[in-house]
């Protein structure tokens, strides 16, 4: 459970408290006590089984991969997945990959349909890239139309693991992953994924040895 959801949850249960107290309608007693328990469920942190084979990226968000394209950037091609998470999916957002920080970089900006093209360019979002060794992975915490406050708890610097939590979109919103040129594929548009478990892409090893299917819960 992210510490936000108590401290929404306790706040909701004060006021269904003072409305009891002040003899208000039964209805009006109920409504912040329904309104605890459901940011109690959405401030959920399950436990994830974390694949640990080499060369595998996992996907930092849950939610619905809804794009799948090459891009080109200043470092060459790209390929870039969209997930889009709905205000009923887990928010807590995993780092795809272990590896060092090496940008952290907010961006302020609007709050258009996390849906719409134009949200990647528009919208508040949060990048975050990755150094794994002989590549790096990008990606960014977007804003949607509910999501009003992206949390980032890493820096430059700092070392992550693969499905490590690093953070949350609170209500409603997008991430994008930006997948070096060699990554194979393992989603396609309309899948569903989940932050820290499902894998995103592979980057093919060098020494010929198999990829297995290694994990651990995180």
């Amino acid at each position: 459970m992210v510490r936000d959801g108590f401290y929404y949850a306790i706040g909701l249960g004060a006021v269904a408290v003072v409305l009891w107290w002040l003899a208000m309608p039964i209805a009006l007693v109920v409504l912040p006590i329904i309104l605890a328990a459901f940011f109690l469920w959405f401030f959920r942190d399950p436990n994830r089984i974390i694949p640990q084979a080499p060369g595998q990226i996992v996907s930092p968000g849950d939610g619905i991969v809804t794009e799948a394209e090459w891009i080109e950037t200043t470092s060459g091609s790209r390929l870039r997945l969209s997930i889009f998470l709905n205000v009923f999916d887990v928010h807590v957002n995993r780092s795809p990959v272990s590896g060092t920080v090496k940008v952290v970089e907010f961006r302020p900006g609007e709050f258009l349909n996390a849906m719409k093209p134009e949200s990647v360019l528009h919208n508040e979002q949060t990048l975050v890239v990755i150094d794994a060794g002989d590549y790096d992975v990008s990606f960014k915490q977007i804003a949607g139309l509910l999501a009003r406050r992206i949390v980032c708890n890493v820096k430059a610097g700092d070392r992550v693991e693969r499905g490590q939590r690093v953070g949350l979109i609170k209500f409603g919103s997008r991430v994008d992953v930006l997948l070096p040129a060699e990554a194979e594929l393992r989603v396609k548009t309309g899948m569903r994924v989940r932050a820290g478990s499902s894998v995103l892409a592979v980057i093919a090893q060098t020494d010929g040895k198999p990829i297995d299917s290694a994990s651990v819960v995180a």
